[in-house]
């Protein structure tokens, strides 16, 4: 891996379903060997041709959620391995939902082989958990957090509806059926919301609707060999630093019933000195998110070839 680079006030951030596009990861499997052993390793623990997937699409295909989920995995893992065999150590790693089994490579406690089997498992028993239980998602924007703790409590009464996500201030998405999802449309534009935005996901993702895909993970985590990350994980889970490989299964476990505490895990890194934070993977969603929680940290993405260079220009430059 070269000579260790550690930074006390640097974190390696994994985006999660939803930043997958058409052609992610090309430019660095195309520039860069160690991209490329990526690539070929996760191709062959597969049952499908991710390259084309990632590669030429077509986008529906790469939408749906069991091949999404390995795809975005092998594109982050591809560029961590660009940054790492550069030296580069991050003192924290955290992922938004699938990016916490990104950030699980990177931290050294999951092989790229095992992780993408099991994010494949996880993406089909999420889309047959779906088709049993119809729903979806929705994003809230401009509401305080207690304003849409309350509106899913009343629109409860019903249609079973729940935070599934809590993104940055004034984001919270919503988790649940059609018509409990109708009924927080309703409240939500009534009690002054900015935005009420259907995600194009394909279930009601991060909700007790996902029981039964949380049993079939539990079942299939007995057979995974995690080890203790050798990088602290900062979990969804509350933004709780996860440092054995049992505290992390619980958190896997729990985490596809759950909400997602994205803006309280930016909060920890910070609070733990994290200052700068590289998103490793396809897209930038999680740089706009942690641009909008706080100030005190410089964010990069890092999932195209030229993105990586001009990351590792700011790292080895000193800052």
């Amino acid at each position: 891996m070269g000579v260790l680079k550690e930074s006390s006030d640097l974190a390696f951030i994994f985006p999660g379903q939803g930043s997958q596009k058409v052609g992610m990861g090309r430019t660095l499997y195309e520039e860069y060997p160690e991209a490329r052993e990526v690539f070929a390793l996760a191709q062959k623990a597969l049952d499908f041709d991710l390259t084309a997937a990632c590669f030429a699409g077509p986008e529906e295909y790469l939408q749906q959620t069991e091949v999404a989920q390995p795809a975005i995995l092998t594109v982050s893992a591809a560029a961590w391995r660009v940054l790492a065999r550069r030296g580069w150590r991050p003192r924290l790693v955290a992922g938004h939902s699938l990016g916490e089994y990104s950030a699980l490579v990177a931290a050294e406690a999951l092989e790229i082989t095992e992780a993408v089997r099991l994010v494949r498992l996880r993406g089909r028993l999420m889309a047959e958990a779906s088709r049993l239980e119809k729903g979806g998602m929705a994003a809230v924007l401009g509401l305080r957090e207690e304003e849409v703790l309350a509106l899913c409590a009343e629109a409860a009464q019903e249609g079973m509806v729940q935070a599934a996500n809590f993104n940055c201030p004034g984001q919270v998405v919503l988790s649940g059926t059609l018509t409990g999802l109708a009924a927080a449309e309703r409240l939500a534009r009534e009690r002054g919301a900015r935005r009420f935005v259907a995600l194009p996901v394909s279930g009601p993702f991060h909700s007790s609707l996902m029981r039964r895909a949380a049993e079939g993970l539990a079942a299939a985590l007995q057979d995974v060999p995690l080890r203790d990350p050798q990088v602290p994980l900062v979990s969804n889970a509350g933004g709780r630093i996860l440092r054995s490989a049992e505290e992390i299964k619980a958190s896997l476990i729990g985490q596809m019933t759950s909400p997602v505490h994205w803006q309280r895990c930016v909060e920890r890194m910070v609070e733990a000195g994290i200052r700068t934070m590289v998103e490793v993977g396809p897209g930038e969603v999680l740089a706009g998110l942690v641009r909008r929680i706080s100030r005190e940290v410089e964010v990069f993405p890092a999932g195209e070839a030229a993105e990586v260079r001009k990351v590792l220009d700011f790292l080895e430059g000193g800052r």
